[in-house]
């Protein structure tokens, strides 16, 4: 089997962008619908992507878009609970049911989901419970599905580590919540190449598969590394479960969520899994890619880029 013409649905967001990279790089075709085309303009300028505006949600669309399309990835997913589109239940589960209609329309039999480790439809968080519903769709379509199941996600533009390292200047000291919750972060690319690799792999079709690094951190242990990567290493407060609570709540008001009393709530759960990484691929560890980008961000690094730019040794 082989899949050329792919539609990418979140192909702008952060992974997204990194297997439409990967899948060009392959010369396959791909379609990535986006709502604002000016965000995505790295994904214009490949040759074989085609950049579409256009809302996924509306069920006409979806099924214009995916006609032809040989396999339909979806990456749609939210952190914190939203309004209307942006809600975990239209993110997460409704969107899914459209999409999986618009595949069964067209005639398209590849599918596949970007889920997440933990997802679970009895799971303590709305995030993991509407993650684990999504699932649930998928497996029981009538379609060559394969789902995967990520740790949190690290990279060069990634919410996650670059956050903190990005907070951690503003203040003396870094009060924590839930220091203890364990996670097991994967590389953006490892996990753009376990959607590459699967899509014409048939030994993945009805399949699911936890993508997860090769090592286990408290967040406390993120935190830290973070701080130590960027150059602006912090004190360390962790807080009990009612000051997590507390914290929670007060960063929930903040026009960008930092933290919310659901991502509270998923942190019940550790984000690990003793599961191997997929196709025989080996993920990267933080410390031999992080370096990478954190060090383009210190004072000393831009200074070099000016000189590079201006032909002047470093």
């Amino acid at each position: 089997m082989e899949t050329n013409d792919i539609c990418v649905i979140g192909g702008g967001g952060f992974v997204g962008r990194h297997i439409v990279h990967q899948l060009a790089a392959r010369g396959l075709r791909v379609r990535v619908p986006a709502r604002n085309r000016e965000r995505v303009k790295d994904l214009i300028l490949l040759p074989t992507v085609d950049v579409v505006a256009a809302d996924v949600h509306d069920p006409a669309t979806l099924k214009e878009l995916i006609e032809g399309a040989g396999a339909v990835i979806n990456l749609v997913g939210v952190l914190h609970d939203g309004r209307g589109k942006n809600s975990f239940e239209q993110a997460h589960v409704e969107l899914t049911r459209k999409v999986l209609a618009a595949c069964a329309a067209n005639g398209v039999k590849r599918y596949v989901q970007m889920s997440a480790l933990g997802a679970d439809a009895n799971g303590p968080s709305r995030y993991q419970r509407t993650k684990g519903a999504a699932e649930a769709l998928v497996r029981a379509a009538a379609l060559d599905w394969t789902i995967f199941r990520p740790s949190v996600i690290f990279g060069p533009d990634d919410s996650f580590l670059n956050l903190f390292a990005q907070m951690l200047p503003l203040m003396p000291v870094m009060f924590l919540a839930r220091p203890d919750a364990r996670f097991q972060p994967v590389f953006v690319e490892d996990v753009a190449a376990a959607f590459v690799q699967a899509i014409d792999d048939r030994a993945s079709f009805g399949q699911s598969y936890d993508l997860c690094g090769p090592t286990v951190y408290t967040l406390r242990e993120l935190v830290a590394l973070a701080g130590r990567l960027s150059g602006h290493p912090r004190p360390i407060i962790g807080l009990g479960d009612a000051l997590s609570f507390a914290q929670a709540c007060a960063l929930e008001l903040l026009p960008v969520k930092l933290m919310s009393r659901d991502n509270l709530d998923s942190m019940k759960v550790d984000n690990v899994s003793s599961a191997p990484f997929p196709f025989g691929l080996q993920p990267a560890a933080i410390e031999a890619v992080a370096p990478d980008w954190f060090g383009n961000a210190t004072p000393r690094a831009r200074y070099n880029n000016f000189r590079g730019h201006a032909g002047r040794p470093g």
